[in-house]
């Protein structure tokens, strides 16, 4: 806010003296400007030596008012310069000392004064909001040391006086021995924060491990069973276990009766190390060794597919939900490493929710080798390369087992055009995981992880075996369509154990083999029956040529599966006669030492029954004799 522009000499405060003469007329400076004070100091000299003195009180009263009128004084200024119009000694002594000070510099040098280096607001900054340097030391004058004097107090700054327990005591002069155990003191203090500081961290990431490994689990599941839990921590922490082949009805009697929640990422790796032990032979469907590290720092083409799939993979799973919080995150790390590193498969949708299934388990990187596990040594890509080829067979195989196994449900679903397309397709390239819940979920990879992809088509039996008499009732395409997708997936816990219980009891690997057969076959068929051009034969012949080569490498690797079964029964069949002839020659032995133990039986019994026969004399001595 500004100064009044009315001329200044005309006080408001006394209006009996008005018929005053004005003085000359002067700019009006602002009360936040350096040079209100020389305005002031200028204004009270003249009063001063020209005019009464009742009239430079109202004229300094006005300033005071104004000063204290204006918005953009700081607050600590006006308190410090109140309006009183009955005690201006001070406003007036400290003036008249400022100018002696001025007159006597200026006459004594014949030089200017220097200007000093602060500005106004921080001489007052100095003197007000850190009043103790006028006490501890004389460096708020240093401005003025080349002058001789210090310059006179002004009433803003805060008179120095010795404390109510007298003058501060100096600091006595310390050693360099005490100065250097102070300095070891503070490195130590130093050292011990920083270590301090570094537990804390540590236990944070271990307290938000606990907190995505509870988000992670947090799924509906029957608990597993104490003794369950302990055989299978005895499995697991059985040394050198990766070298070890366990017994397979051990491992299956244990998945049987469940899996531990917190323990199911390590058995699924327990499960994969026997897989490659069971299976020791070379294949061409190997995974490069890449490192995982290496891959991420690469680009993939199928980043945008990827990034499109992350939010609808688990979307109401809370530790995938955060838009690229720290499950989308790794996600998509698995995602881009695996397409860079199977470049004929790249990204296909569903094997997110795999992914996902996995990443819920264990950590970024052993979900990554889980994944290639599965894809390559377990076979799982085959349904996900660019042709899909093996879905279609998948499809196929999946119609005959319902029409082998629920004749009456194949019907129903055939009367309606309900193929296994409309609403397997899912199951088999999410492994159940878009649909059905995640504890259900968990045990079909249990199984997976146990028995081979042949799990998947012994689920989707069981689970349309078992609502056949639901799905019967239903007597249209959308309502029947509708209840397979939406309700059938809403199984409870009695039914997850129940299907999972039915799966064990099936073995449908040799129709899962006849039915491709026929498969190819019926394609052959159609092929040669349809009238078609002779460029368009040769497409599909070199088609059926190319997915016949398919076939015969996998058909090559399952006869080196069953070679490496046929050796390791052989392996098991020469352990079993050499425990035969352990066996045999043991009982040898036993039959040696019971021979001789009758021998000296009967030798016993013939000593014992001599006596009877001799005298008396004689029966009396026997003993003593012996």
């Amino acid at each position: 806010m500004s100064v009044d522009p009315s001329p200044v000499g005309q006080s408001k405060c006394c209006p009996g003296q008005s018929s005053a003469p004005a003085p000359p007329p002067r700019l009006n400076p602002s009360a936040s400007s350096p040079n209100f004070f020389k305005y002031l100091k200028h204004n009270s000299s003249g009063e001063q030596s020209g005019n009464a003195v009742p009239k430079s009180i109202s004229y300094r009263n006005a300033l005071r008012k104004k000063l204290h009128s204006s918005s953009s004084v700081p607050n600590f200024l006006k308190f410090l310069a109140p309006v009183d119009e009955n005690n201006t000694s001070d406003f007036m002594n400290t003036k008249r000392d400022f100018e002696s000070k001025a007159n006597h510099l200026g006459d004594s040098g014949g030089t200017p004064v220097k200007t000093r280096r602060h500005s106004w607001r921080q001489q007052i900054f100095l003197r007000v909001a850190t009043p103790q340097k006028a006490c501890d030391s004389p460096s708020r004058y240093e401005d003025y040391s080349e002058l001789g004097e210090l310059p006179p107090r002004s009433p803003l700054e805060p008179v120095c006086e010795d404390g109510p327990f007298g003058p501060a005591p100096e600091e006595k002069k310390r050693t360099s021995r005490e100065l250097r155990e102070l300095w070891q003191k503070a490195i130590l203090q130093q050292i011990l924060l920083l270590r301090m500081e570094k537990e804390n961290q540590k236990l944070q990431a271990s307290e938000n491990d606990l907190l995505n490994k509870r988000l992670k689990l947090d799924y509906e599941i029957t608990p597993c069973l104490k003794e369950v839990t302990t055989v299978w921590e005895k499995m697991l922490s059985t040394p050198g276990r990766s070298k070890i082949k366990f017994d397979m009805e051990k491992m299956h009697s244990a998945v049987g009766q469940g899996v531990p929640r917190h323990h199911r990422g390590e058995i699924w790796k327990f499960l994969a190390e026997q897989f490659h032990l069971k299976h020791q032979f070379p294949s061409k469907q190997q995974s490069k060794d890449s490192p995982y590290k290496e891959l991420l720092k690469q680009l993939t083409s199928q980043q945008h597919a990827i990034l499109i799939d992350l939010g609808r993979t688990f979307p109401t799973h809370p530790y995938f939900s955060a838009q690229l919080g720290a499950g989308q995150l790794s996600l998509y790390n698995i995602l881009k490493a695996y397409s860079l590193l199977d470049q004929e498969v790249g990204y296909c949708q569903g094997l997110s929710f795999v992914a996902g299934i996995l990443l819920l388990h264990m950590s970024e990187e052993e979900a990554f080798k889980m994944l290639k596990f599965l894809m390559f040594d377990m076979g799982l890509r085959k349904q996900y390369r660019p042709d899909m080829i093996i879905l279609q067979i998948q499809m196929y195989q999946l119609s005959r087992l319902l029409h082998d196994y629920h004749r009456d449900l194949y019907n129903h679903l055939e009367e309606h055009e309900i193929g296994p397309s409309l609403y397997a397709a899912p199951w088999f390239l999410t492994v159940f995981a878009s649909q059905f819940p995640l504890g259900f979920v968990a045990r079909v990879f249990d199984m997976i992880f146990l028995q081979g992809t042949e799990v998947i088509f012994k689920v989707a039996l069981s689970l349309l075996g078992s609502h056949k008499p639901l799905i019967l009732q239903h007597e249209n395409l959308e309502t029947i369509v509708d209840f397979i997708k939406n309700t059938l997936p809403n199984l409870g816990l009695v039914q997850m154990e129940k299907t999972i219980n039915q799966v064990f009891e099936m073995d449908i690997a040799k129709q899962l083999q006849a039915y491709e057969v026929e498969y190819h076959v019926l394609q052959e068929e159609l092929i040669d029956s349809s009238p078609l051009s002779d460029n368009q034969r040769m497409d599909k012949l070199e088609k059926t040529n190319s997915s016949l080569r398919k076939q015969n490498l996998d058909l090559l690797e399952q006869l080196q599966v069953a070679n490496g079964r046929i050796q390791s029964l052989e392996a098991t069949i020469e352990k079993l006669l050499s425990n035969e002839s352990k066996l045999k020659q043991a009982m040898l032995t036993l039959e040696l030492e019971r021979s001789a133990l009758l021998q000296s039986v009967e030798e016993l019994r013939r000593r014992s029954t001599e006596p009877s026969c001799l005298g008396p004399e004689h029966a009396q001595r026997e003993p003593t004799g012996d």
